[in-house]
This record gives structure tokens, C-alpha cells and sequence, in this order.
């Protein structure tokens, strides 16, 4: 008896296997996310960045304040890192999501805590990281990837769109506050 193609006993029906069972593990969103703190580190203007890919196709973005050194905020740019990616998290719970997800930024404290492999030091941190750490949890599965600063240009284009949105509503107090 010969075995048809596309049997799971022939070499081309382990093939045809093997697709349809690629084809059913569900992709990993990526969320990219980036912060900064300008004029000074800490105590200036923090803004975050995310965007929000499934492989190469945009699904969505954001961008916004932290806090400022101006108004008493206790920021920094790790404060900043931590907000993004905590943020972009958010998002995709409120839209139904928590299946699996690779979380990626260039800044290497952040990336490393969320791994477990850095200890959480600063206090302004600790509860950054706690709720950075339960939403994690939430989700299916999730991965911490640190990426060069050259990958991760959209997030931090989007951080700096939250600091430029900060200036056009704050700037006199900016400039004579920090200039």
C-alpha cells in the first residue's frame, strides 16, 4: 500500500504537520518602549514611549508625561523606562490582550531587573517595578529583551514627542525653571 501525500506517516504529511502546528503557535506581540529625563537626570522632565507591533505590522503607539523636577515629581529616567513599559502593558490589557508578549528596551537596569538578574535598589523604583512585575504577570507569557539604542529608535522618537508636548504646554515654566 502506498502512503499518499500529505499523510502525517509520509515525509510530506510531517511537513505539512510541522506547518500547521507553526501556523498554530500564536505570534508574540512586541511592545518597544523607551523614557528620558532631560534637561537633568534625575529631577527633569520625564516622558515615555511605546509602540506596539505584532512582527512588523504597527497596532499602536503612545506617548505622554511622568512628572517633572519643576513640580516636585521624584523622576528620573529609569522612573521614565519603567512608566513606558508599564504603559504599553496597560494598553494591551484594556484591548483584551494577555497572551504572549516580548517586552524590549535599550535601557539595560531595566531590562535586567525585569529578568531578575539586577537587584531594585532606588526606592523611587521599588513600586515601578513591583507593578511593572504584576502586569507581567498577567500575561500568558513574557519575555525581557534588551536591544541597542539603534533598535529601538520609534519608542524613543515617541518619548521625545512626550517631552515636545510637554514644552508646548509648559514651556515658559521650563525655561525659567531649568534654563
Amino acid at each position: 500500500m502506498q502512503k499518499s501525500a500529505g499523510s502525517p506517516h509520509s515525509a510530506d504529511g510531517a511537513a505539512a504537520a510541522h506547518e500547521m502546528a507553526v501556523r498554530l503557535v500564536p505570534e508574540c506581540l512586541i511592545l518597544n518602549f523607551d523614557g528620558l529625563c532631560e534637561p537633568k537626570n534625575p529631577g527633569g522632565v520625564a516622558t515615555y514611549g511605546y509602540a506596539i507591533y505584532r512582527g512588523s505590522r504597527k497596532l499602536c503607539d503612545g506617548f505622554g508625561t511622568v512628572g517633572a523636577g519643576m513640580f516636585g515629581n521624584d523622576v528620573s529616567n529609569n522612573v521614565a523606562e519603567y512608566t513606558a513599559m508599564i504603559r504599553g502593558m496597560e494598553r494591551l490589557l484594556s484591548a483584551g490582550y494577555s497572551g504572549c508578549l516580548t517586552v524590549r528596551g535599550d535601557s539595560q537596569l531595566t531590562i535586567r531587573q525585569m529578568q531578575g538578574r539586577y537587584a531594585v535598589r532606588a526606592k523611587r523604583l521599588a513600586p515601578l517595578h513591583e507593578e511593572a512585575m504584576r502586569l507581567a504577570r498577567t500575561f500568558e507569557r513574557v519575555e525581557f529583551e534588551w536591544v541597542p539604542r539603534e533598535q529601538n529608535e520609534e519608542a524613543d522618537a515617541l518619548s521625545r514627542r512626550g517631552f515636545e508636548a510637554f514644552l508646548s504646554d509648559h514651556g515658559a515654566e521650563y525655561r525659567s525653571y531649568y534654563l
